[in-house]
């Protein structure tokens, strides 16, 4: 079973999140905020990582930059999930080594397809 690490401030989205993961037979860990986001990259070895931006004690963006750029975590895909939507939002997340970003609210499937392509 994969290992999805899902990066989310707000109890209610990581609860609304984790239900679509687990039905799509994923395992999912929730980090609650971008610093323990990053402890748990490197101790609980996901397969991929659901990244929030707007986060306490580290944002979704300095986050995933720490998890590409370091070399225990740097394989590990990094997709951002955010309400976030604006064109440079996007572009900034895929400078700081995320693959791939998705705008809340996300389809289900939109969501399982780019997981799904990103672990091919």
């Amino acid at each position: 079973m994969r290992r999805i690490l899902l990066v989310e401030d707000s109890p209610t989205q990581a609860y609304a999140t984790t239900k679509v993961l687990e039905r799509n037979g994923y395992e999912v860990i929730v980090a609650e905020n971008g610093k323990v986001g990053i402890e748990y990259a490197k101790t609980q070895s996901p397969d991929l990582v659901i990244m929030d931006v707007v986060m306490p004690e580290a944002n979704g963006f300095e986050a995933a930059r720490k998890i590409s750029r370091n070399e225990d975590t740097g394989e590990i895909p990094v997709v951002m999930l955010s309400s976030k939507s604006q064109l440079t939002d996007k572009l900034w997340a895929l400078r700081q080594g995320a693959m791939g970003y998705l705008v809340k609210p996300v389809q289900e499937k939109e969501l399982v397809d780019t997981i799904d392509n990103l672990l091919q």
